[in-house]
């Protein structure tokens, strides 16, 4: 009876396994990853993100609406994992200084203005954990504009300016920018 017992036991062990690795690894993901780079001048940025859809949800308001994002609340300007991006040569980001590297971007949304920071804690596999705060290197302010139509799908982007470039986001009716010029 016990073999019996312990057999079905490992065979349910089994099967979660199998699920856990499929779902990690051969699963096409609800929110796919992205990858966006720029590079002219001799500045190279790269950003590494997932991209989530609305679905008919209301993304950014206060928490009280049901708001997927809300309000003055951690987001890793994404899904999945934490969002990263890297610079070749020291920058400005939204006018602060930032050496080269790597560095963990997320957002603190409002509905006038987003905090937009950089954090140097890399290589987070679950981004929906907030950071550790004592690392952060720099935050701005952003402020938010209208989307002329609802954008469905997360996406960053970029625009070249003098000396650098405009990192875009959009998101259902929100977008908003951050400036990067080469130091």
């Amino acid at each position: 009876m016990k073999k019996k017992i312990l057999l079905g036991f490992g065979g349910l062990v089994l099967l979660l396994i199998i699920w856990v690795v499929y779902g990690l690894f051969f699963a096409t993901p609800v929110s796919p990853p992205a990858t966006v780079s720029y590079n002219e001048g001799g500045l190279e940025i790269t950003i590494d993100y997932s991209q989530p859809s609305k679905k008919g949800r209301l993304i950014f308001g206060e928490e009280s609406e049901g708001a997927l994002q809300p309000y003055g609340k951690y987001w890793r300007l994404g899904a999945n994992a934490a969002t990263e991006i890297s610079f070749n040569k020291d920058v400005t980001f939204g006018g602060k200084a930032v050496d080269a590297g790597t560095y963990r971007l997320y957002a603190v949304p409002g509905p006038e203005t987003f905090e937009i920071t950089l954090n140097s804690e890399t290589d987070v596999f679950f981004g929906a954990v907030e950071p550790n705060y004592d690392l952060d290197v720099v935050t701005i302010e952003v402020p938010v504009k209208q989307a002329a139509s609802v954008v469905e799908t997360f996406t960053i982007g970029f625009s070249s300016i003098d000396n650098g470039a405009n990192i875009n986001f959009s998101w259902d009716q929100t977008m908003f920018q951050v400036p990067v010029k080469l130091q």
